[in-house]
């Protein structure tokens, strides 16, 4: 795995990018790593910061309990569980609550009776929608526990 400091200005505009993409600041954070850890993947990390970047994806890395917390979720019942942790897109019926979110964007879902966060996904439609629908896919899964980029994020430290 190669793993190398990116410059102030790279850092900037990614920083920059991020807080467009995921509506939030963060405060100015030096010395950015990024680790390659596939030819469409990295593990960007910084001071509090852990991004998980796949093809032009930006998501919190799922061990960033403080950061995940800042995003829309959805809670899934303990039957969706186990597809969760295998990838699984998340279905409407496996949904027991949600916050408020748009169409395209992040959302964590976490399990419902240890509240833990299982999976990061990019919404397929607004909670809007999701309040009519009855069956059908709401969350494509994107990063979930126990996948290649979290077993790989758990080697690597500041």
């Amino acid at each position: 795995m190669k793993s190398n400091l990116i410059s102030k200005s790279e850092t900037a505009t990614l920083l920059k990018t991020v807080t467009e993409k995921w509506g939030m600041e963060f405060p100015k954070i030096k010395n950015l790593k990024v680790h390659e850890i596939a030819d469409d993947a990295q593990i960007i990390m910084g001071q509090g910061i852990k991004i998980l970047k796949i093809n032009d994806e930006y998501l919190p890395f799922l061990s960033e309990t403080q950061m995940l917390e800042k995003f829309p979720h959805v809670t899934v019942d303990m039957g969706a569980v186990k597809f969760m942790c295998k990838g699984a897109n998340v279905m409407r019926p496996g949904i027991k609550t949600h916050d408020e979110f748009e169409k395209e964007k992040i959302v964590c879902i976490v399990e419902e009776s240890q509240h833990k966060f299982l999976a990061v996904g990019k919404s397929l439609v607004s909670s809007a929608e999701l309040e009519k629908m009855e069956k059908g896919e709401v969350i494509k899964n994107m990063h979930y526990i126990s996948d290649k980029f979290w077993e790989i994020g758990k080697t690597i430290y500041e």
